[in-house]
């Protein structure tokens, strides 16, 4: 598949014709050397080139002659493969670890949000109750102003209606006393 990439890449990039010899070598024989420009560069459109990101290609094992030569090179290949094999395998668990945090992260967030809306329900369940509470303590007071207002005017009923009695009484009295032309004994307290 690199290979393939490579292709494209190299279909795709123009190619920039070899350059020419920059100068002649000089000979016993002439005399003359001339001097050529080098060539201008093409530059490629950067819409049209790509990048290949290669991995270093591992190592062929080497073949030797000897045969614990190659015995000790195959085992340094194998311990090498193996410690290679080791770090992929921690940076994979590493980077599963990492991932795991994160995933741990977003389940904290949506803990929290959930028991933050919990509480602000719970909070606006107690502001309605208190509210409710508060309408009926105003409803009782203002029953109560009502009935004080009520008591207070029955007493001034009743005191109008003493004061409207004792007027009668005293016009009843005085007629009386003209009628038989007696003095009342107890008058206005002065005498």
């Amino acid at each position: 598949m690199a290979e393939e990439m490579k292709k494209e890449v190299a279909a795709e990039t123009p190619v920039a014709p070899p350059p020419a010899p920059a100068a002649e070598v000089p000979n016993a024989y002439s005399k003359k050397t001339t001097v050529a420009p080098p060539p201008a560069e093409e530059k490629p459109e950067e819409s049209k080139a790509l990048v290949v990101v290669e991995k270093a290609p591992e190592p062929e094992p080497k073949k030797t002659s000897t045969g614990s030569h190659d015995r000790d090179v195959a085992l340094a290949e194998v311990e090498k493969e193996k410690r290679l094999s080791f770090i992929r395998a921690w940076e994979d668990s590493e980077k599963t670890k990492a991932e795991n945090k994160q995933k741990k992260l977003s389940a904290t967030v949506a803990w929290e949000n959930s028991k933050k809306a919990a509480l602000e329900a719970n909070l606006r369940k107690i502001e309605e109750q208190l509210e409710k509470k508060k309408a009926e303590y105003a409803e009782k007071m203002k029953n109560k102003v009502a009935l004080l207002h009520k008591e207070a005017e029955e007493k001034k009923a009743m005191i109008e209606a003493k004061r409207g009695e004792e007027l009668l009484k005293a016009e009843e009295m005085a007629a009386k006393y003209r009628a038989t032309r007696h003095t009342p004994r107890k008058l206005l307290g002065c005498f």
